[in-house]
């Protein structure tokens, strides 16, 4: 675990983070990226996003608002960034929910190559071909454990990073549980889409590992989780305090701080 000097490593470098994503969360991860250090730029245009994605460190896709012109958008971004060697992480907000939004997650991880799949613990399940129960995007039940994610790493051909109250990354071969954060991030809408983004960030500066980037994305975001809730009243305020937390984040303690099994 470095996520100390991987997010020394984001402050110094600002690499560029090409996020694809819904209408809800996009100042909201726009605005976290760059509260951590890093670089966003929000472009969905078919007629640019190859350029885009070709001249960016990592790429982040988001199914939270779907059309069919966005998923054209999203395949010719990632066939980019895959060219140029940009990890690619995918967000597969609401699988499981509606037809068009599963079939959509797997052909991006059929047609592209992904580093990381982050969602709940429905999504990803959903995904790996087991049963699962969401509602509109939210997981219902009981969460997904370790062996989810290895399952998912195994089935889909990379990282899974699962979130919940406990989070759970795996490659297939290496396990992380990470139990930073807080439950007011589960009161905010977008905070799973900012811990993609996030990874996006820590992919761009450890494409080598995204095992280990994606553990440490969700360390530095639970973290900031932690900081964020300490000077909260309630959501309202969590959600302004989020982004202080992020531009606060210490590399020097983060390591220590960092509750990793």
């Amino acid at each position: 675990m470095n996520a100390g000097a991987d997010l020394a490593a984001i402050r110094e470098r600002r690499p560029l983070v090409h996020q694809i994503t819904n209408y809800v969360v996009m100042n909201e991860t726009a605005n976290a990226t760059l509260a951590l250090g890093a670089l966003p730029v929000m472009a969905h245009a078919l007629q640019e996003v190859e350029e885009m994605a070709s001249a960016a460190a990592a790429l982040v896709l988001n199914i939270g608002t779907l059309s069919d012109e966005w998923v054209e958008a999203m395949l010719a971004a990632g066939r980019a960034a895959n060219r140029s060697g940009a990890p690619v992480v995918l967000d597969p907000v609401g699988a499981g929910a509606t037809t068009y939004r599963t079939e959509t997650a797997r052909r991006l991880l059929g047609e592209l190559d992904v580093a990381v799949v982050r969602g709940n613990s429905a999504e990803i399940a959903t995904l790996a071909g087991q049963e699962a129960e969401i509602r509109g995007v939210e997981a219902v039940g009981s969460a997904g454990g370790p062996g989810l994610a290895r399952q998912a790493a195994d089935t889909l051909g990379c990282v899974a990073a699962v979130t919940g109250p406990v989070d759970h990354v795996s490659d297939g071969e290496r396990d992380h549980s990470v139990s930073n954060g807080h439950e007011l991030l589960g009161t905010v809408t977008g905070t799973g889409c900012m811990a993609t983004a996030i990874t996006g960030c820590f992919l761009a500066v450890r494409p080598d590992d995204p095992f280990e980037a994606a553990a440490e994305a969700l360390v530095a975001f639970g973290v900031a989780g932690e900081d964020a809730a300490k000077q909260a009243k309630g959501p309202g305020s969590f959600h302004v305090a989020i982004y202080d937390a992020l531009y606060g984040l210490d590399p020097a303690t983060l390591d220590s701080r960092a509750k990793i099994g």
